[in-house]
């Protein structure tokens, strides 16, 4: 590889690693042609990204953007690795969970993950990982406890208006006054 490929992939790192806030590290060491297919079809079908680098690279382009955010991470650069981006951070997980289940391999093995700032490290996280919340649940259970009292509220009001009808019905209705009776007419 020459100095400007490698610059150019740098380059390509750098803009995945701005344009996502999440990224996994995984071993795909002794997964064959077909299960690195496999592997990137499942990504595919999640939106989820998969490039292989070399590790010096990667190192890098992390470097190059901010030595110190990902420091976390540059340990678990060792051996053959495929980074996974992704906008849901639980979605790799999910990926690796599921091509382990349906491969019968223990690989990919996760080796880190860099999810919103926070740094995950080894493979035993990875059932942590695939419990993450994502923005939309994290947001439909807010709206749910926001709406729960108002809920109740509501939920009274109906109960206490049916109590009122069911009452109105069994207690007899109010006899209507006798309407007078008319004179009678004078005797001749």
């Amino acid at each position: 590889m020459t100095k400007d490929q490698k610059q150019e992939v740098i380059e390509l790192l750098k803009s995945k690693f701005s344009q996502y806030n999440n990224f996994y590290i995984t071993d795909t060491e002794s997964l064959t042609v077909a299960q690195v297919t496999k592997l990137r079809g499942h990504c595919f079908d999640k939106q989820v990204e998969m490039k292989v680098a070399k590790n010096t690279l990667i190192k890098k382009a992390l470097e190059s953007l901010d030595a110190e955010k990902y420091s976390g991470v540059y340990e678990a650069l060792n051996n053959v690795t495929a980074l996974l981006f992704s906008e849901n951070p639980k979605d790799p997980a999910m990926i690796i969970t599921s091509f382990r289940t349906s491969s019968k391999t223990e690989r990919p093995v996760l080796k880190a993950a860099f999810i919103n700032g926070d740094v995950y490290i080894g493979d035993d996280q990875l059932k942590a990982l695939t419990k993450i919340k994502t923005k939309n649940e994290l947001i439909g259970e807010v709206i749910g406890l926001l709406q729960a009292p108002a809920q109740r509220v509501i939920a009274a009001l109906l109960e206490k208006g049916k109590k009122a009808d069911v009452v109105a019905e069994a207690a007899p209705a109010p006899e209507a006054p006798a309407a007078p009776e008319a004179p009678a007419a004078p005797a001749e």
